[in-house]
């Protein structure tokens, strides 16, 4: 049953897109990792899109299925403000999600959201921002 609340945010489902995900920013906490990109204009989906990854060595499928349930719950709060960006993130769940206050995953969440779907900075501002040297104009020292 789909509620008004999370009704915005698509899902991820098919591996190509788990793969054009993880070659975008990158977020960790010992709770989570976060994986997104921003998707280029005429790709399908409108919104924020999640996918959801739980390996095997975290646990058991119950295990494994707690931690998928409450991070998809988590998310559905803190995605609300990019529910209408174009990005596609994918959350990679730890052991420790399962202990870990629900309030504290909110804000993990908000926080690595903020950090995978920034923009990323023009060519020109990177190389200035790293690379103080080529302010200088030639011959000027």
């Amino acid at each position: 049953m789909r509620t008004r609340r999370d009704a915005a945010l698509e899902r991820l489902t098919k591996r190509p897109e788990f793969l054009a995900a993880a070659s975008g920013r990158r977020f960790h906490t010992e709770r989570m990792s976060l994986q997104g990109r921003r998707r280029p204009e005429g790709e399908a989906g409108s919104g924020l899109r999640v996918g959801f990854t739980v390996t095997k060595r975290v646990g058991h499928a119950t295990e494994r299925n707690r931690i998928r349930r409450r991070l998809r719950s988590a998310i559905a709060e803190a995605g609300q403000p990019y529910s209408g960006e174009p990005v596609d993130v994918v959350v990679i769940g730890r052991r420790d999600t399962l202990a870990a206050p629900y309030a504290t995953l909110i804000e993990d969440l908000s926080r690595g959201l903020k950090a995978v779907t920034r923009p990323k900075a023009p060519a020109r501002d990177r190389d200035h921002a790293t690379n103080p040297a080529k302010e200088a104009a030639p011959g000027q020292t």
